[in-house]
């Protein structure tokens, strides 16, 4: 690449023949690439990192969410949505009971069931190379043996036990035994083990992930819901599938950009990158009138999925009529010369960890998984490390939404990893920003700074960052600059320089060179960024 940026690019761009992972906390990393070393494959490499994150990241994922992940192999991308369902007693008429009709952020009524441990297992019983127990035993070193927190993951921790402390909720008191015990201080360096978590990884591996659906951690999940007045039961766990699906996608600038269908938000930066499709770029990124016609497209992209975006298996959504070219022009005509707002509702906030993993075998994954809202619901299941997400908070209360919550009704989803083709169906790689309602703006910015300007992996995610906000709000990053921030200001936009780079997004992204192999590499420098290669 040739691309000079204006911009400080504080990493360079890892190349490796071997074998290659990327992710946002360097132990997971290192997972793995040991699992590599020892003849796994990418799948193999992206389970232990995905076990070994929800021990050394707690603050945004854990045992007890969701997953989604997209692999190529055998020539082909595969989909699989391990994202799970309301209990059948979550409902709106008990929501109205429990909650006058507003769903909370926090405790047990906004979890659902969790579905990463069935997608860890479905994804190795389908791809995986070494044994299960093999691939886990990363993570369960890491629970067991303790490990020295990361600066940005310190950070995180000792935000939430602020949160917490403050909210005071009774269902909350396991958490606090469990991540905040007495003579535990969440800062760098600091050393943090949980054999509980241990114990729940090794009946994990010992039993494919049954145990956590049908088995021992069912039943503990189940007494604890009981015990508490939260509505997941073991038949709730035990109904739970995954589910392979066709990605979906949209060509740009000879790249195809694919993303998993709906209930995820993916379909939003699709619909964005194709109402650019028909708009003059200019040539530099940072041209003011480009990044106008940027966060315009993305309002347009949410107007859709907010509207439309839901479980499918109970909801058809027209996702044909959504990427068409008829519902690019009619979007289009609704862009102009100043900033609009798009009448949706405002994205929220929540927390999540992506990787990246490739092998000499051409196999590439990506991997997003997630309990939502940092630690997530704030209930942890005594004696298990198991902290369960809160993504029923995703639902909508308007019987007549699309994504109204019901019994056995998976939720709008945030988590959105991402895959980088070219048009003749030639694999780039694996991408993603991980972020709340910033993925599908973050996706739509790194695949922008690489397919249109030129950028390498890793100066397409040093680049400064906007984030929609809601109508005409929108924040930055400061290396945007002040005069790029003063031409948005003349467009309209209600303008707010974000000093937190955290709440922009942290990603991952892995290219192949189809000719050679060779893996090139960029990582987050927002937060603990690592990747690791052989």
């Amino acid at each position: 690449m040739t691309y000079n940026p204006d911009f400080p690019t504080v990493r360079r761009p890892v190349y490796a023949r071997r074998g290659m992972v990327a992710t946002s906390q360097p132990l997971a990393a290192q997972a793995g690439l040991r699992v590599l070393q020892e003849g796994g494959n990418a799948v193999d490499a992206a389970i232990a990192t995905a076990a070994a994150l929800t021990v050394v990241e707690p603050t945004s994922n854990g045992i007890g969410g969701d997953l989604f992940a997209l692999v190529w192999a055998g020539g082909e991308l595969h989909g699989l949505n391990a994202s799970g369902a309301a209990p059948a007693a979550l409902s709106l008429d008990a929501l109205h009971g429990r909650h006058a009709g507003e769903m909370p952020r926090h405790g047990w009524t906004p979890v659902t069931v969790p579905g990463a441990v069935r997608g860890w297992a479905d994804l190795h019983a389908r791809f995986g190379r070494l044994d299960f127990a093999q691939v886990l035993a990363p993570a369960i070193a890491y629970a067991a043996e303790g490990y020295p927190l990361s600066p940005v993951l310190a950070a995180n921790w000792a935000r939430a036990t602020q949160i917490y402390r403050r909210l005071n909720l009774p269902e909350m008191d396991e958490w606090f035994r469990t991540f905040a015990p007495d003579g535990f201080t969440p800062r760098p360096g600091a050393l943090w083990r949980s054999e509980g978590h241990a114990r729940t990884l090794r009946d994990i591996a010992a039993t494919q992930g049954r145990s956590f659906y049908e088995g021992d951690l069912a039943a503990r999940i189940d007494a604890h819901a009981r015990a508490g007045g939260g509505l997941l039961r073991a038949d709730d766990l035990a109904a739970h599938r995954s589910e392979w699906v066709t990605p979906i996608h949209t060509d740009h600038a000879g790249h195809r950009v694919y993303e998993i269908p709906p209930n995820g938000q993916g379909v939003a930066a699709l619909i964005a990158l194709n109402v650019l499709r028909g708009q003059p770029l200019p040539e530099r990124r940072d041209d003011p009138l480009g990044l106008h016609l940027q966060i315009e497209a993305m309002k347009r992209g949410f107007h859709d999925a907010h509207a439309f975006v839901a479980d499918p298996r109970h909801t058809p959504v027209d996702v044909t009529h959504l990427l068409s070219e008829a519902n690019a022009q009619a979007h289009r005509a609704r862009l102009g010369e100043r900033a609009h707002d798009p009448q949706t509702r405002a994205p929220s906030t929540g927390g999540t960890v992506y990787l990246a993993a490739a092998d000499d075998g051409g196999q590439m994954v990506s991997l997003i998984q997630s309990n939502y809202m940092g630690f997530g619901s704030g209930v942890v299941v005594p004696g298990t490390g198991v902290a369960l997400h809160n993504r029923g908070h995703n639902f909508h209360t308007d019987p007549a939404h699309p994504n109204a919550l019901a019994p056995g009704k998976r939720p709008y989803h945030t988590i959105i990893p991402g895959f980088l083709g070219r048009t003749d169906g030639t694999p780039v790689g694996p991408f993603g920003v991980m972020g709340g309602f910033m993925q599908p703006q973050g996706h739509l910015q790194v695949v922008l700074n690489t397919v249109t300007h030129g950028m390498n992996p890793q100066q397409a995610l040093d680049a400064p960052r906007w984030q929609w906000l809601d109508g005409t709000r929108i924040e930055v990053e400061a290396s945007l600059g002040a005069d790029l921030t003063r031409e948005l200001i003349r467009l309209g936009h209600s303008v707010t320089l974000q000093t937190d780079p955290g709440s922009f997004g942290r990603g991952q992204m892995i290219r192949r060179d189809p000719a050679t192999g060779v893996l090139e590499g960029g990582t987050e420098s927002r937060t603990d960024g690592h990747i690791a290669v052989w």
